[in-house]
């Protein structure tokens, strides 16, 4: 029989303080009763000998210090999973809200399990988007982490729909992939939006979203992508799906955690964040991966904004140690009205160099990436040149630079939001653009390579 506390020692925001505890456990869930018919839930955060500090996932509105009734439940956070997983909207706390019923299953521990690093599989293959700039020159590779770094009032929110929206297996598309899709502290238009996504391009009877509102409390949100992963986890390696984890806004769980560290009275490391931030954000973006002998893999895309477009802000700064790579959202480009305004040369992919070429895109595609990536590099030397001394005063190979830098933003990165590229689509195009250029600059590729994908070039130019 479970243990009963009556009354709370101190309550202090989301914090409650329970004295007397025995045999209690660190992340264990508390039920709490107030007056005697309300029921919400906790999680102990701290133990000090008999005094546990408590986490109330809810709000501790009309909870006091007399009117609580307080018992351990003997377990960490769980949620109830099965089959019918997609399909489903839920909230932050892995609740369904979309009015059709409750989920019935297995319960699953949403701190996961560790994982051996020994049974670990190097990521290979990759996963469609549809976008060019991903696909051709950052490709994502199932069983990474590849994050997005954007700023307030740049289109994160739009890339996310248009990803969620397009990704797919590739040439080797099936019933084997799924999505998870996780909103922490959204407006309720933007979740709105998410929703509509999710209805308007059919791709609901294969995807799962969670929603956490900005109205909903902060402390949910540190919640939320362990809840995603939890799932994510079940689809990738009990039903053997592929699983593209999509998480936004990390800098809401991010500040969720310094609004809990400061609760606690903790002292503060780097921007008012708790020291244990890189921990925390490496117990997420370490779920992703594929497992030796399974047939699944958990792949990621954290989405993150970065305050004052500070990318070496703690958020961004360790984000950027833990996973493969990033891909930079730049504001100068969105001000020039192309979308999606990803920054190329501050953007990589780890990964990619083992997922990419015969037998998984297409042949050349290394080769192609790397010529564009040289080309492009020199753009900005050649505007700054023009800046300068003026475009008329320019060499010949210099204009030609400036002609292609123009036509690479405005035809290869720039895409609308509907338009789905192929693989072949996208270094067809980029094969394309490279032709602008002197073929005497193009000492990243062969030349073969054009007649291969039915690019003309004027060889002896």
């Amino acid at each position: 029989m479970k243990l009963e506390y009556l009354g709370l020692s101190n309550i202090n925001g989301p914090l409650v303080i329970l004295e007397g505890v025995r045999d209690a456990m660190y992340d264990e869930l508390v039920e709490f009763i107030v007056d005697n018919n309300e029921r919400r839930l906790g999680r102990i955060i701290e133990l000090y000998e008999e005094y546990a500090i408590i986490q109330v996932f809810e709000n501790t509105s009309n909870i006091s210090l007399t009117n609580t009734h307080s018992r351990l439940l003997g377990h960490p956070m769980q949620i109830t999973l099965d089959e019918n997983i997609l399909g489903r909207v839920l909230n932050g706390l892995g609740a369904p809200i979309d009015g059709l019923g409750n989920l019935t299953g297995i319960r699953r521990n949403i701190n996961g399990l560790p994982l051996n690093p020994v049974s670990r599989v190097y990521p290979k293959n990759y996963i469609h988007t549809g976008i060019s700039a991903i696909d051709g020159l950052t490709t994502l590779i199932r069983g990474q982490k590849l994050p997005i770094f954007s700023a307030d009032g740049l289109p994160h929110n739009r890339i996310a729909g248009q990803i969620i929206s397009q990704a797919s297996l590739g040439d080797n598309d099936s019933d084997d992939f799924a999505i998870v899709f996780a909103a922490m502290g959204v407006g309720q238009d933007s979740a709105n939006y998410f929703r509509h996504i999710f209805e308007d391009t059919g791709i609901t009877d294969h995807a799962t979203m969670l929603i956490n509102l900005a109205s909903d409390p902060v402390i949910e949100r540190i919640m939320t992508p362990k809840i995603a992963l939890t799932i994510a986890e079940y689809l990738a390696f009990d039903l053997e799906k592929h699983v593209l984890v999509v998480l936004t806004d990390m800098t809401s769980f991010a500040e969720a955690l310094r609004e809990l560290s400061s609760s606690k009275g903790e002292i503060p490391s780097r921007k008012g964040f708790p020291g244990y931030l890189y921990s925390e954000l490496a117990s997420i973006y370490e779920r992703a991966g594929i497992v030796k002998n399974g047939k699944g893999s958990l792949t990621q895309i954290p989405i993150l904004t970065m305050p004052g477009d500070d990318i070496t802000h703690p958020i961004p700064d360790l984000t950027g140690y833990i996973t493969e790579g990033q891909i930079v959202l730049d504001r100068t480009l969105m001000q020039k009205n192309i979308y999606p305004p990803i920054a190329i040369l501050p953007s990589l992919s780890r990964l990619m160099k083992d997922g990419i070429g015969e037998g998984y895109t297409l042949k050349y595609h290394q080769n192609i990436a790397n010529q564009l990536f040289a080309s492009y590099a020199k753009v900005s030397d050649a505007r700054n040149l023009a800046s300068v001394i003026g475009q008329d005063e320019l060499s010949d190979v210099d204009k030609k630079y400036i002609k292609f830098g123009d036509e690479f933003e405005n035809r290869f990165i720039n895409q609308g939001f509907s338009e789905n590229r192929s693989i072949k689509e996208t270094l067809t195009l980029g094969l394309e653009l490279l032709t602008i250029l002197p073929v005497s600059e193009l000492n990243r590729i062969d030349l073969n390579v054009f007649d291969e994908y039915g690019v003309k070039i004027n060889k002896n130019e």
